[in-house]
């Protein structure tokens, strides 16, 4: 489906951001919660992001074009404990800067490892993007990991943090082990861009 994905840029401050724009899926969450094994699997290219079994390695915001259309843009993961006070505070101000400044996101994927329960850092970072009212999907990550009886207690367990969040709609399960939830996320994705496309079409109409 994805014809042409590569690797654009490392931003490691708002002035270093792609001055070409796109409509922007950005993909956020813990470290170590399986972002960038979502991007090569998702994209189907094997190494279009490195995949680090060493936590913390995103220390910039990554941006990846997507068939020229549009841009996955990976945030630096938190909560890793081996990163120092100082380094987490920049991170944390990149991330909420971009958020701020950025006028093309379309959607914001928020990784959450399906196996535990979403941490305070998860609920912050909800807050964050509730507050800069962004179009917003929950991705359970590692589900393959996860027996029948063990999926729906995760759905318990996530709806009580989340309760306005509806399975299949803007909350999903996903592996890269298989494609088994791929198509439900894919098909989400691209309504909204196709809606992002549509009201720039519309807000730039003459008259």
């Amino acid at each position: 489906m994805y014809k042409e994905s590569s690797f654009k840029k490392s931003v490691y401050a708002i002035s270093e951001l792609p001055t070409e724009i796109f409509p922007e899926v950005v993909l956020c969450g813990r470290s170590n919660v399986g972002k960038s094994s979502f991007i090569n699997f998702f994209f189907g290219k094997k190494n279009l992001a490195k995949v680090s079994s060493d936590p913390g390695k995103t220390r910039s915001l990554n941006f990846y074009e997507i068939d020229k259309s549009f841009y996955v843009v990976d945030l630096p993961g938190f909560g890793y404990a081996k990163i120092s006070q100082d380094e987490r505070k920049r991170w944390g101000k990149l991330i909420e800067d971009y958020f701020r400044v950025a006028k093309s996101i379309a959607l914001v994927f928020h990784f959450i490892d399906s196996r535990h329960e979403p941490m305070q850092s998860d609920l912050d970072l909800f807050k964050m993007i509730s507050f800069y009212q962004l179009p917003y999907f929950i991705v359970l990550s590692k589900a393959d990991k996860l027996n029948q009886s063990q999926i729906a207690s995760a759905k318990k367990t996530v709806a009580s943090y989340f309760p306005n969040f509806i399975f299949g709609t803007n909350l999903f399960f996903y592996s890269t082990m298989n494609g088994k939830w791929k198509r439900d996320i894919e098909k989400q994705l691209y309504s909204q861009l196709e809606l992002v496309k549509l009201n720039s079409i519309v807000a730039n109409k003459p008259g």
